[in-house]
């Protein structure tokens, strides 16, 4: 199949001699064949031109639940695929949120399987613990070997100290990446939002920084003493940022994100009690927020997520209390972080991330494999349900005002827009 992509502006920052100019781009089966001022096609070629059509190499996610199996009823391994093609996304990270859990070397498999023949290519985190109970191990270097890109027991701390040195020491004999969420859970007791004025005033359990930022030490600490590579997913205070920034200084092994959310909103956003609202980690203060931008642009925080974490409908139309934690973030991620940061930025962001994850990242070059997201930067709409491809609908987007649109991806010698 030849595609012959028309007058695209391409926006790549690693690639000086390409950077914000405007060229044609002809692929033939999946390969990057010419790269021009002007092609006119030959043959059978199918032709993409939209308005102000802009590309970068494929954008990736460190960050996505879906539900199968077990929870198909929030989504299925299938359409979330076709979601995160249609938001932009190339490649994804599969977090451990399923039922069972992926704990095994067959379990590893059976998800790729499940997510061969898409645009998007799925990549699985197996869990750290059997069953994610936090007792003992899973069977991490076999899930290594049947394709898991690290280790993480989904939103729940490893609340036993010698359990994570001996991860660390364990996963150093084959490269394993492992990851610890930021909770203490004895401090976060049962909490469900930021503890501060506004959880006061809405009546609500708080949850103290010091929940996260204790843990995180703890894991700092740890990691000097073993060694290994540590990252901490979507962390949210301004200490966190800190102690992250030192241990670098440092020399340790340590990567971090941020879910894309808490760079958007603050706990003063939690107003009516709406339960999309209802985040782990939850909004934390202004300053935090302050904070967390500039550990982005900083460098401190590698990478930024949509955390993509689907709930059906009777999850979420509870009261706040019992509502389950998460929203869904693929389709507004660009849309979103488009308004918070310049558009060089916005795709540095989008892009970075598969190194830590030993993937490969995309190269805009002849004879290269094609893997290109399709975007125009400057459209602004407001985000409604329609919107949303994905099964639920658990967003905090909503009636939110972004600003631009994604047309589709190229990738795996497929054309999706």
């Amino acid at each position: 199949m030849n595609v012959l992509i028309k007058a695209a502006r391409i926006i790549d920052a690693n690639n000086k001699a390409l950077h914000f100019k405007k060229r044609d781009i002809l692929i033939k089966n999946g390969i990057i064949d010419t790269i021009a001022t002007k092609i006119t096609p030959k043959g059978k070629t199918q032709i993409v031109d939209f308005k102000n059509l802009h590309i970068s190499v494929g954008w990736f996610d460190s960050s996505i639940s879906f539900g199968e199996p077990g929870f198909e009823e929030r989504e299925t391994i299938s359409n979330g695929l076709l979601t995160a093609t249609k938001s932009g996304f190339t490649d994804i990270v599969l977090n451990p949120n399923s039922y069972p859990v992926p704990d095994s070397s067959s379990d590893i498999v059976f998800l790729k399987n499940a997510a061969k023949g898409h645009a998007t290519n799925l990549y699985p985190l197996g869990t750290l613990t059997v069953k994610s109970e936090g007792r003992g191990l899973a069977e991490l270097y076999d899930m290594k070997n049947a394709g898991a890109v690290g280790f993480y027991d989904y939103k729940r701390p490893i609340g036993n100290s010698n359990l994570l040195k001996i991860a660390l020491q364990y996963a150093q004999s084959f490269d394993g990446l492992v990851h610890s969420f930021p909770l203490d859970a004895q401090i976060a007791g049962k909490g469900v939002v930021n503890e501060g004025e506004v959880s006061t005033k809405m009546g609500l359990k708080g949850i103290p920084a010091l929940a996260e930022e204790l843990q995180i030490a703890r894991d700092l600490f740890i990691l000097e003493y073993t060694g290994g590579k540590l990252h901490i997913p979507t962390l949210s205070t301004a200490k966190s940022v800190k102690l992250i920034s030192e241990a670098k200084k440092k020399g340790l092994d340590i990567s971090c994100s941020v879910a894309l959310h808490n760079l958007y909103f603050n706990d003063e956003d939690l107003g009516e009690f709406e339960t999309d609202f209802k985040l782990m980690p939850p909004l934390r203060t202004k300053e935090d927020t302050k904070a967390l931008l500039k550990g982005v642009i900083g460098g401190t925080i590698d990478f930024i997520t949509s955390d993509h974490t689907p709930m059906n409908i009777e999850e979420k139309r509870v009261e706040f209390d019992k509502a389950t934690y998460g929203t869904i973030g693929l389709e507004s991620a660009f849309g979103t972080l488009n308004q918070l940061f310049d558009l060089e930025t916005t795709i540095s962001l989008l892009t970075k991330g598969r190194e830590r994850y030993q993937l490969k990242t995309p190269i805009i070059k002849k004879g290269e494999k094609a893997c290109f997201t399709l975007f125009d930067p400057e459209k602004k709409y407001t985000f409604y349900q329609n919107h949303i491809s994905s099964t639920s609908k658990n967003s905090v987007f909503l009636k939110k005002a972004l600003k631009g649109e994604v047309y589709g991806v190229i990738g795996n010698n497929q054309v999706l827009i």
